[in-house]
This record gives structure tokens, C-alpha cells and sequence, in this order.
């Protein structure tokens, strides 16, 4: 995305901030901002990648004296040492007025009631959605993950308008709703789906289930959180709140900018967040920039629908294994659903790939389907799988993120 001298001046000041604290002062010890006076000078610094993180635990990031800190945050990983994002007070108010942003970006007004079921405590997403929904000025329902038989049963007394909900449980609800034959009992009008990628069958299967118009959200915890961008009533990306954050687009291996509109992993660098702050954080999503002005108007630049993860890739027999290009094929394939599980075992000396799906054919048919499923999954991805069709349900449904590719290898 283009560097103008304004951006550059917020950087080189971010860069100043960032030096104040522990992380940085070491990181970028032989760097003077100064010398940073155009984009190539910029091009130039070194990454940040999560687990040069994981090394300032607990509070090596934070750039202002501890008692300028009001809140802490951590990424919702549930393995190693935990990423401590310190927050100030202007940073939770940026980040409640880039969040009141994505819902009116939406259509999200102060008559809507917002429920909120992504989870609350040290990981980001709830208390985000809340705060925006309270800047707003629309009633916040605060549920938090689990728990679907309340879940369902405020929605439908408190006659909740906008669901917001990662994709996996956002769909657990629509099935339950649905098994229950309730939908004429139901109010909702959109929904805000964050934190994990979804194909087109799940995002169709959500948004007729619930009768809702579906728009994503983005966000990480070492970026505020979600809520620094969203997609539109176009539905052509997502905007991305430039004003507060400088993105790039790099080639996963090189390092190196990919052309505009080609595909490469997202880099951010925030310009005033004070708590902190980050300099060409590798955020390992994988997206391109999408080209022109969106018909709707907004003067912030676009990120396309994420198409995985750049540390999410599995290879096999030579091959590498997308959770993209596995939502693609599925999509492709008559009578079977957007749920999934691949597991991946080693075996007598080989790897063994077993693709298990979703299907609502008769039982006497899923043989059948299952030998297409494997043939296309050859002839598409280059790999043979054993497949196995399972019934509508039968995989797990998750509160959070869902886990589709076990690699059980090592």
C-alpha cells in the first residue's frame, strides 16, 4: 500500500516510541529512526515475528511506564510461552473507534442488539466487539463462547439483530436453530465473523440457516485485536483502517514486496498505538491487495478474504496441503458439506492422508460419493486420500477456532 511522506513521519515517530521500551531499544539498537526518510530506507528493517515476541515475556513489549498500562492482553495460542500485548488508555479508545467503525461500515446502528459470543478474559475478542458496541451506542449483549441452549434462548427473548461469532460456532448455531425448527423465532439480520478463514459453502450454509448478511472482521491480538478491518456491502475485501496501521504484502520466503494484487503474507507496522507498538509484524496471513476504489466508497484501502496461513501449510508426498484449496475443492463437489477433518499419519514407512467430510446422501450412497471425493481430491490437490463420508453433525463443532488438519507425524 502506497507510503506517503505522512505515513513515513508517523513511522519514523512510532519507531522513536517503540525504542523507549525494553524489546525494541535492543531489536533496533543500531537503528536511528532518522534514517529512515523513504520507503526503500524502510523496506530495509527486519521483521517481527511472533516469537521474538514470546521472548520479552512478561512485559518486555510495553513502551510506557507500567502504571500507563490499564490492560493486558494475550494471543489466544494454547502452546508455548504467551504473547503479553500491554494496552494504554488511548490505545483501548483506538481500538474501540476502529471497531465502531467496522460496525458502521456494516450497517450496525444504535437500535441494533449486538450479541457477542466470542470469548472474553485475555483473549481480545469479545471485550472488542463490546467496547465498539457501547461507542456505538447499541445494546451489547455479552454471552461470551458455550453454553448454546442459552445462547439460543436470549437471542430469541432479547430479539438479538447482529450475531457476532467466529465461522465455526457461528455455524453450530445455525444448526442447532435449524434441528430445532426455530428460525421464525429468530432476529438477527447480519453477522460479524472473525478469526479463522471459511469457504463459501460454510459462509452459505451460515447465512441462509440464520437469514443473515455475513461480512468479515479482521484482527490479531498483537494488532489491538479485531476490529481493524472489515468488509463492506460489496463484499470485494476487506477495508483495512489505514490510519492507525501501514500494511505490506511480501513474498512468505523472500521477504520481499509481491507485486500489487499478487498473493503474499500481510506485514503491519501500527503508527500510534502506545502501549505496544510493532514494526513489520509478520501477521503469517496470507491475502493480496485488492486493486481500485470500492464502489462503496470508503477511502481505505483493501486486504482480499484471507486465503490461510503462510505457517498453515502441510506437504505431503511432495505436495502441499492448503485448508484453502481443501474449502475450494469441497465447494466444487456435489453432496458434500463445508466440514471437514484431515488427518495425517505415518505408516509402514509412508504417509497416510485420511480426508474425512460431511454428507447428507443416504447412507447406501456415501461409498460412491466418497470414491469422487477421492479421484477429484487427485486430480485437484495431487493427492491420494483415503475418504471417508460421515454424517451431517458428526464432526466435532468448536466454541472457537475448529482444528481441521492433524498432522500426527511427529
Amino acid at each position: 500500500m502506497d507510503m506517503t511522506d505522512n505515513i513515513l513521519a508517523d513511522i519514523r515517530e512510532n519507531m522513536r516510541h517503540a525504542k523507549r521500551g525494553a524489546f525494541y531499544c535492543k531489536y533496533f539498537a543500531d537503528i536511528d529512526p532518522d534514517d529512515i526518510k523513504n520507503d526503500d530506507d524502510f523496506q530495509k528493517l527486519p521483521f517481527t515475528e511472533k516469537e521474538d515476541l514470546r521472548g520479552a515475556y512478561p512485559l518486555g513489549l510495553a513502551a510506557v511506564p507500567e502504571e500507563k498500562i490499564v490492560r493486558v492482553h494475550s494471543s489466544s495460542g494454547t502452546t508455548g510461552t504467551p504473547v503479553i500485548i500491554p494496552y494504554t488508555k488511548r490505545d483501548v479508545e483506538d481500538w474501540a473507534v476502529m471497531f465502531k467503525r467496522c460496525y458502521e461500515t456494516a450497517g450496525v446502528t444504535k437500535h441494533d442488539k449486538i450479541h457477542i459470543t466470542p470469548g472474553y478474559g485475555l483473549w481480545t475478542a469479545g471485550i472488542g466487539f463490546q467496547a465498539g458496541a457501547e461507542l456505538l451506542g447499541a445494546m451489547a449483549i455479552p454471552m461470551g463462547p458455550g453454553n448454546t441452549d442459552k445462547q439460543i434462548s436470549i437471542m430469541t427473548d432479547l430479539k438479538s439483530t447482529v450475531l457476532c461469532a467466529t465461522s465455526s460456532y457461528a455455524l453450530l448455531l445455525a444448526e442447532k436453530i435449524t434441528q430445532r425448527e426455530i428460525k421464525d423465532r429468530i432476529h438477527l439480520k447480519k453477522a460479524l465473523i472473525g478469526s479463522e478463514r471459511w469457504g463459501d459453502k460454510m459462509r452459505r450454509r451460515i447465512a441462509d440457516e440464520l437469514g443473515v448478511r455475513l461480512y468479515d472482521i479482521y484482527g490479531l491480538t498483537e494488532i489491538y485485536g479485531p476490529g481493524i478491518g472489515i468488509s463492506c456491502d460489496h463484499e470485494c475485501g476487506m477495508h483495512m483502517w489505514t490510519d492507525y496501521m501501514y500494511c505490506e504484502i511480501i513474498d512468505p520466503k523472500s521477504g520481499r514486496r509481491v507485486k500489487p494484487g499478487d498473493a503474499g503474507e500481510l506485514v503491519i507496522t501500527t503508527l500510534h498505538k502506545e502501549g505496544a507498538p510493532l514494526i513489520r509484524y509478520r501477521t503469517h496471513d496470507l491475502t493480496r491487495e485488492m486493486p481500485g476504489e470500492c464502489p462503496c466508497g470508503l477511502p481505505y484501502p483493501r486486504i482480499d478474504t484471507l486465503i490461510g496461513r503462510s505457517d498453515d501449510m502441510v506437504k505431503v508426498k511432495g505436495a502441499i496441503i492448503y485448508p484453502s484449496r481443501v474449502d475450494e475443492f469441497l465447494a466444487s463437489v456435489d453432496g458434500v458439506s463445508s466440514e471437514y477433518q484431515i488427518m495425517i499419519d505415518h505408516l509402514n514407512g509412508k504417509d497416510m492422508v485420511t480426508l474425512f467430510f460431511e454428507t447428507d446422501v443416504a447412507i447406501d450412497e456415501r461409498e460412491n460419493l466418497a470414491h469422487t471425493v477421492k479421484d477429484s481430491f487427485k486430480t485437484t490437490i495431487g493427492i491420494t486420500v483415503i475418504a471417508k463420508a460421515v454424517g451431517m453433525g458428526d464432526l466435532p463443532r468448536s466454541e472457537k477456532k475448529s482444528t481441521r488438519i492433524f498432522d500426527n507425524r511427529y
